[in-house]
């Protein structure tokens, strides 16, 4: 246990913002007003994408915002690195808090260590194995420069062990995207994102059954030909559920052109959703088909079939215990994977795992504050 009182925050994407606010809320009733000092890289800039998770989740706006939205990933990882020395050196922060594994991450965990204030990084030890994946380098070096290493399932802590790393910085502590989910629950209860979609006519009516569809990764969106597929082969699941595909804004004119050309109404463009919103959508969906990290362990806290359109995932235990399958996006013959995966029940009935409990915040609190 430690005794830190002056924590600085860095964060930069939507999933950094989700998994920040319960630390700061748990650490504000621990440490008076102004030991805290939240820093925004810039890396998500378009307002859905971010300001709308700090109004919805709570989260005070950010002190100082790096503006780093521009730029090739090392160009971005440079520049945030740059940018961020000023603010940890006026600040003085006694500790560093890193979130999951974005270039953001990266980022503060490289500048803090280089600045020797001890780095803490929440997420950690999270493996897919496969170092193709920009998030799996940065998940690494981040977790080998941190002296807190805040694992959320005991397959993390087990990755760090085997990597050699002292247990007496390890803390299994659970999932504290989970922290944000529970605490929202009421929020998510009350949105009217179903009515507006006209997936539930009223209040009081059923809804109607609809699937949900993200995709965001490079090795699924950057190439035209395999992104035709890939929507071809969800396109052709032989069910009458429309899909909702709340499109990123990086690929949305390719998505929307390729769903046109394929001429279907049964897979439905919609502007990105603000967190209450899209987890709303999340919690009803009859499946989710994602290439996402974070919505593995949301559907399987939530307990809605999930299926991730990936080679590898960092998150075997959503698997193992979850609502979640794995399936490989280049599958030639995808469509009956994904209807195979659907008709065939898992063989353990799906749980939530261990410490997904809502309370991951107060135990990181306890081990930096005591």
């Amino acid at each position: 246990m430690s005794n830190h009182k002056r924590i600085l925050h860095i964060v930069g994407a939507r999933p950094n913002f989700i998994k920040v606010g319960p630390l700061i809320k748990a650490i504000q009733r621990r440490l008076p007003a102004g030991q805290q000092l939240l820093v925004h890289t810039g890396q998500h800039f378009d307002s859905n994408m971010s300001d709308i998770f700090f109004e919805q989740l709570g989260i005070p706006y950010p002190d100082i915002n790096l503006e780093v939205s521009q730029g090739s990933a090392l160009v971005l990882l440079s520049e945030m690195i740059y940018r961020l020395e000023d603010p940890i050196k006026n600040f003085s922060p006694d500790c560093i808090v890193v979130y999951g594994d974005t270039n953001s991450t990266l980022a503060g965990a490289l500048a803090g260590s280089k600045l020797n204030i001890p780095i803490a990084h929440v997420e950690s030890g999270l493996r897919s194995r496969d170092n193709t994946m920009p998030e799996e380098i940065n998940r690494v070096i981040t977790d080998h420069t941190s002296s807190y290493l805040f694992t959320p399932s005991k397959d993390a802590t087990d990755n760090l062990l085997a990597e050699n790393i002292d247990s007496d910085k390890i803390y299994f502590v659970g999932n504290i995207m989970i922290d944000t989910l529970v605490s929202s629950m009421g929020q998510i209860n009350k949105s009217q994102i179903l009515n507006t979609l006209e997936l539930r006519p009223s209040d009081t009516s059923e809804v109607k059954p609809y699937n949900v569809l993200t995709l965001h990764r490079p090795s699924n969106v950057d190439n035209t030909e395999s992104l035709t597929k890939l929507i071809d082969s969800i396109m052709n699941i032989p069910s009458k559920n429309p899909t909702i595909f709340p499109v990123h804004p990086r690929s949305r004119n390719k998505i929307e052109t390729i769903i046109n050309n394929l001429k279907t109404d049964k897979i439905i463009c919609i502007e990105p959703l603000g967190y209450i919103e899209f987890l709303c959508l999340v919690q009803h969906a009859s499946l989710v088909i994602t290439d996402s990290g974070g919505i593995q362990e949301e559907t399987t806290h939530l307990g809605t079939p999930c299926i991730t359109l990936r080679t590898t995932t960092e998150r075997p235990i959503t698997i193992s215990e979850g609502t979640n399958t794995l399936i490989n996006p280049t599958e030639p013959n995808l469509t009956q994977r994904i209807v195979e995966a659907i008709n065939s029940p898992k063989s353990n009935p799906p749980s939530i795992p261990e410490l997904w409990d809502g309370k991951t915040a107060e135990r990181i609190t306890e081990a930096l504050i005591g």
